[in-house]
């Protein structure tokens, strides 16, 4: 224990100590308000105002402008659709890409490409040169379908691998009551078929096209938003040398009937009895003239046409045009990848470690 003087010793150090500080801190207390005052000067009434007005802007913006856009927003959202599905012909929902419509489709559209189940390879050619031209472009007008239609399937081995492309794909149409002959009233049967197949969901059109034929959808669509929705027969016109569609019928390549032609075929037994056997173009509009219909008639010609050939054989072929529909006569890989290559439907490919092509 410290004696008590030198307890009273440390205890007057201990005050002076407390007050010396006590004096240091007031100084640099005034001092910082010294630096304060020189370097930042008392703002006038004035200046204060030029500073809170782009605040209370801000504020103003914030609390009345932005609810008010997030409402618009929010509201226009809820007009836009659900996306669409491709569905098979008994209904039932399929595993192709949905594809989003921003909005209700002008008009609803069915390609039926008339072909036989042994050529798988086409058809896997063909998805991907439809199904491209529908993902490139969402926004398209139309809604379109594609269907590969068949006659009743007679080999082992199309029992089992048709219905796997249908369980894949959902895009196949398996006629009953035809044998596999283009010209043995296979077209007739189609479109009796699909009148009833879709009776409950009409198409606006319905068009027959071969499998050896490049359809160009965007301008297709173009083209028939253009066309009356009833009494509408569209193609090219036969003969080749005819720019006339009230001669002669459309060239089987591909041509399209309005809804209510295509119930009336199905229904038209008195006029298609003994007319469907031949070639299926011609007797499509043998059965028009005879009945009286499809007098709204368009030629989509020269946009629609043959494969351009060294030699042209007829009228039908020319060489390729930017603003073509369709052209027909690609019977083989070569004429399909000169077809493809000229209207770039690769142009969408990018550069990739995974791949290297050779100019």
């Amino acid at each position: 224990m410290p004696a008590p003087s030198n307890f009273l010793k440390s205890m007057a150090a201990a005050g002076a100590a407390k007050h010396g500080g006590g004096e240091h801190h007031q100084a640099a207390t005034t001092a910082r308000k010294q630096q304060h005052a020189v370097g930042f000067p008392r703002l006038s009434t004035s200046s204060k105002a030029l500073v809170l007005l782009p605040i209370l802007l801000l504020a103003f913006i914030y609390l009345f402008v932005y609810p008010k856009e997030f409402e618009l927003q929010s509201l226009m959202s809820s007009c836009v659709p659900p996306p669409g599905t491709f569905t098979a012909a008994n209904g039932s929902t399929t595993l192709s890409t949905a594809i989003a419509y921003t909005r209700k489709p002008d008009f609803r559209l069915l390609i039926g490409i008339l072909t036989r189940a042994d050529v798988y390879e086409r058809r896997h050619l063909l998805r991907m040169v439809y199904g491209l031209q529908l993902a490139a472009d969402p926004a398209l007008a139309a809604q379109v379908d594609v269907r590969f239609v068949f006659c009743r399937l007679y080999k082992d081995d199309q029992r089992v691998l048709i219905p796997l492309e249908i369980l894949a794909h959902g895009d196949v149409i398996v006629l009953d009551g035809c044998e596999e002959n283009l010209n043995g009233g296979k077209t007739h049967t189609f479109f009796t078929a699909v009148a009833d197949l879709y009776a409950d969901a009409p198409y606006d059109y319905v068009m027959k096209a071969d499998d050896d034929i490049l359809i160009r959808l965007p301008a297709l669509v173009a083209s028939l938003g253009a066309m009356p929705r009833e009494d509408m027969y569209y193609g090219a016109t036969i003969p080749c040398n005819s720019m006339d569609p009230g001669r002669g019928y459309m060239s089987g390549m591909g041509y399209a009937l309005s809804w209510d032609l295509v119930q009336w075929v199905a229904g038209a037994g008195e006029v298609t009895r003994g007319r469907t056997v031949g070639p299926e173009d011609r007797m499509t509009g043998e059965w028009l003239r005879v009945g009286g219909k499809g007098k709204n008639r368009f030629n989509a010609k020269p946009a629609m046409y043959d494969y351009p050939l060294p030699v042209p054989v007829d009228q039908c072929s020319h060489e390729f045009v930017p603003d073509t529909i369709a052209v027909h006569r690609l019977k083989d890989n070569p004429r399909w990848a000169h077809a493809l290559g000229y209207f770039n439907f690769t142009a969408g490919l990018k550069p990739s470690k995974f791949y290297k092509f050779d100019p």
